[in-house]
């Protein structure tokens, strides 16, 4: 009981929509570097959850998941990496850090 209750207290209470929109909605911040982005996103799309226990149904989720980080990270990214990023169409998260990083996004709040 009182793991229940515990776990009733502090569940996230906000809505799987309001996770979805804050996920999409992600934009760099100018101080912040494609690393650190990449690493926002991801915390983002962890908080999308799913609620089933059969394993193809959670497979497709994680899959979905993460295109939706990917999409989610590209169309963020500002300045001249956020350019080069959308232009390369990336097909995984390691290309498109890659391509930030190659075209100026090391430094912090490049534009």
């Amino acid at each position: 009981m009182f793991k229940q209750a515990f776990r009733r207290r502090y569940k996230d209470i906000h809505t799987d929509q309001y996770h979805f929109t804050k996920l999409l909605a992600a934009r760099q911040a100018r101080t912040e570097s494609p690393q650190q982005f990449a690493d926002r996103c991801k915390s983002l799309a962890q908080n999308v959850k799913l609620k089933s226990d059969d394993p193809q149904i959670q497979r497709i989720h994680r899959e979905n998941a993460d295109r939706m980080f990917l999409a989610s990270f590209v169309s963020g990214l500002i300045g001249v990496p956020g350019r080069q990023v959308r232009f390369s169409h990336p097909r995984s998260l390691e290309e498109a850090l890659k391509t930030a990083l190659l075209s100026g996004g090391r430094e912090i709040g490049t534009l």
